[in-house]
């Protein structure tokens, strides 16, 4: 039986809130949206200090527009970070011109327009530019970029602040400067925090020098979301699709560092957000996990003692977000579909937008509508405290 038969479309459609011609019957949040960085957005923000050598547009003859960030080698082409809606055989990393890319991405009086027609009501937005500068080797530089980006998203946002609800940036070069990052943007009226892959201050997440950090967040309410393509990666063997399916990696491995590192038997009230790596894998995964540790948890690091099993931190403490998986939502039932937060990736190449309600009206047939609303709705409003009597159906 093919997944289209799972269930006769008008009767899912009744039992998941969903109606041919109306859609859905609350509010569709997407659970991470991006904006395009236009080409003010640092140099305009940035430290007087950093001005000269701020991340800027600069034109390519063979490239088109491309980011120019120093210290990095390669320059970044805007031709797939704004192709939302473009047929496949229009997709180039090249020769795109930045008033050529989606008005929405970087102007938000036009955002909303852009989210009526795809049917949704709100985002969650990260940055772009800014998941690559991550990656930088100048802890201050990126302190300094990640400040003017803070400063620019904050005003895109405030045209819609309850459609519109941003995500910052933080080095973490200490762990009180992370706190006071923290606390910087929720006072900007940010509603999470994007944090690097490489926490700056040179030891990794597990160790126990980021209590304080994780405290902090949890007192603070604010979510913390680790993206895919914010850690350095290595090489990837074969074709560049192999690319393209590898980028999970990274933050699987964050999620791991997390769990058998001992952070969420710590700090169990700690909740983060593993952002853009699909979800369909995650039954699977913490499986293995559950396998590793019972055949080998003396491998642990000396002092960490789990009092539960690795999947049940991952299922309690970690929320996903995905777009077009539809594996994703046919394992619900295989994992906390409590934590999963469906998202529409606009502006980017791999995003569903404009077409994001056809595509969810199929994938999520055998959802009761319980799990539909929760996981298209409820779960990322709850996350961050998003009043969904305010947005428009």
């Amino acid at each position: 039986m093919s997944r289209q038969e799972t269930l006769p479309v008008a009767s899912s459609g009744a039992l998941r809130g969903w109606d041919a011609d109306m859609g859905f019957s609350y509010p569709v949040i997407s659970a991470d949206s991006h904006i395009t960085e236009p080409p003010n957005c640092y140099v305009d923000h940035i430290d007087p200090a950093y001005r000269d050598i701020a991340p800027r547009i600069v034109h390519d003859e063979e490239r088109g527009d491309v980011y120019q960030v120093d210290g990095m080698k390669s320059t970044i082409a805007m031709g797939l970070v704004a192709a939302a809606g473009k047929p496949a055989e229009e997709l180039t990393r090249n020769g795109a011109k930045f008033e050529e890319l989606h008005r929405s991405g970087w102007d938000s009086t036009a955002r909303l327009s852009d989210q009526d027609r795809d049917g949704v009501s709100a985002e969650i937005i990260y940055p772009t530019i800014g998941m690559v500068l991550c990656n930088h080797s100048d802890v201050d530089y990126k302190k300094a970029c990640f400040d003017a980006y803070n400063r620019w998203i904050s005003s895109y946002c405030e045209v819609a602040p309850h459609r519109l609800l941003g995500c910052g940036q933080t080095a973490l070069r200490t762990v009180e400067e992370g706190i006071a990052d923290l606390e910087r943007i929720q006072s900007m009226g940010l509603r999470g925090v994007m944090m690097p892959g490489d926490p700056g201050l040179g030891t990794d997440f597990d160790d126990e020098v980021w209590g304080p950090f994780w405290d902090a967040a949890i007192d603070m309410g604010i979510p913390l979301s680790f993206h895919i393509l914010t850690t350095r990666g290595g090489r990837t063997r074969g074709p560049r699709l192999n690319t393209f399916l590898s980028i999970v990696r990274g933050v699987q491995d964050i999620m791991g560092t997390l769990v058998f590192g001992g952070v969420f038997e710590r700090h169990p009230d700690l909740r983060v957000v593993c952002v853009e790596a699909d979800a369909g894998w995650v039954p699977h995964y913490m499986y293995r996990m559950d396998h590793a540790y019972k055949r080998h948890r003396n491998w642990l690091q000396p002092g960490v003692n789990l009092s539960k099993l690795p999947s049940e931190y991952f299922a309690e403490n970690i929320y996903m977000t995905f777009q077009d998986d539809w594996t994703a939502f046919a394992q619900a039932d295989h994992m906390n579909w409590e934590r999963l937060m469906w998202a529409n990736d606009f502006p980017h190449s791999d995003s569903t937008w404009p077409w994001s309600q056809e595509m969810l009206a199929e994938q999520t047939q055998q959802l009761t509508g319980e799990q539909c609303e929760a996981i298209l709705s409820s779960n990322v409003a709850d996350l961050y405290n998003i009043d969904r009597a305010s947005l428009a159906v």
